[in-house]
């Protein structure tokens, strides 16, 4: 049940960031982050049909509370978000911190990436963990990017 929740974190988080590189609605981004930490938050409690249960109202209330905290991300806090996460996963030693911080709006973020890896098709990939900071209030996040040939780190689902 904790590996499915898992590959469902990742994936909504690669679609949440890469709404987020598209130009998309930083409340969306919000409201996926939101219901990852949500699910993640679920998924300790109980256990057997409790458990599943747990795992759904965490999402939804996630997704809620998160979607609010989206709605305050502004362009300036979505480029030092993805910048610091390209740095990050170049660059950092896995376990190590990067964080990034909007003087005008406040909000902040971490990036920590875990050490590199090959998968079936030869790609570079690291997991990493991913926070937001909006007004007080921080979403966590995990998740897996590739090196794509131009050097770039693309998220991937799982």
């Amino acid at each position: 049940m904790i590996r499915c929740v898992r590959y469902l974190a990742i994936g909504l988080l690669a679609l949440g960031l890469a709404a987020c590189q598209q130009g998309g609605q930083k409340q969306t981004l919000g409201t996926l982050l939101g219901a990852v930490g949500g699910a993640v938050a679920g998924s300790q409690v109980g256990k057997g049909r409790g458990k599943l249960v747990a795992v759904a109202a965490g999402t939804l209330l996630g997704g809620f509370l998160g979607s609010e905290i989206g709605k305050s991300l502004d362009r300036a806090d979505r480029l030092a978000m993805e910048q610091t996460t390209q740095r990050g996963l170049e660059s950092t030693p896995s376990g190590n911190t990067v964080s990034w911080r909007n003087p005008d709006s406040g909000h902040s973020g971490t990036v920590t990436p875990q050490p590199s890896y090959q998968n079936a098709t030869g790609q570079y990939c690291r997991e990493y963990e991913q926070t937001i900071t909006v007004d007080g209030r921080t979403e966590t996040a995990y998740g897996t990017a590739c090196r794509q040939p131009d050097g770039s780190w693309k998220i991937v689902n799982g």
